[in-house]
């Protein structure tokens, strides 16, 4: 693997992950700043609430796609062998951060739940179908977004090592967890308050989410 590509890949993963596609979204459907509305999350989940679920569902897909684009470049250009994973692996970290703390809103971003996603349906497949369970037992149940993304954060590692022989993966996916929790910190708050919005909530406006 050329220094070249060790160079290219993180610089190229962390801009792919920094296009904000529910704030660009948003300003040309409705000409909202989803930064000064609902949860001012710049993610698919606010983006929904203040637009509706056709909006929100092509973000959601878009910011997801981010994360597959990033593990197959990494793929690509280290073509594959022993450091490919590891490649694949710190391209995911960045496309996740790079959703997070976009350079082009000031650093404001989404919460990763869907960019991971992309990223881990490449990595770890299987791991992510477990997540991606726990996810809709959970919304189903509770009716809230934010504690379903965060138990299925929480799930991930779990799978990825029970499911799969890939230690920076599974470091992947304890630092994904460990982001997704930290930047759920308020909703967990209003869980723990019982103040959390749930879907069908008429002032549903803060569930947190992608």
């Amino acid at each position: 693997m050329s220094p070249g590509t060790i160079l290219v890949v993180p610089i190229a993963s962390f801009l792919i992950g920094s296009i904000p596609f529910s704030w660009i979204i948003g300003r040309l459907i409705r000409g909202v700043d989803i930064r000064a509305t609902g949860s001012g999350n710049v993610g698919a989940t606010n983006l929904a609430r203040a637009t509706g679920y056709g909006p929100g569902i092509a973000a959601l897909l878009l910011d997801a796609g981010k994360g597959v684009a990033a593990v197959m470049l990494a793929g690509w250009m280290s073509g594959g062998g022993p450091g490919g994973v590891i490649l694949e692996s710190v391209a995911g970290a960045l496309v996740i951060l790079g959703h997070n703390f976009t350079p082009f809103l000031r650093f404001r971003g989404g919460k990763g739940v869907a960019t991971g996603a992309g990223v881990f349906g490449v990595l770890a497949p299987l791991g992510l179908v477990a997540a991606l369970a726990v996810f809709i037992v959970v919304v189903i149940a509770s009716r809230i977004v934010s504690l379903g993304s965060i138990t299925a954060a929480a799930a991930l590692p779990v799978a990825v090592l029970l499911l799969y022989d890939a230690l920076p993966v599974t470091m992947l996916a304890l630092g994904v967890a460990a982001l997704v929790i930290v930047r759920h910190r308020t909703n967990i708050v209003r869980i723990l308050r019982r103040t959390e919005d749930r879907i069908g909530d008429a002032s549903g406006d803060r569930t947190g989410g992608p």
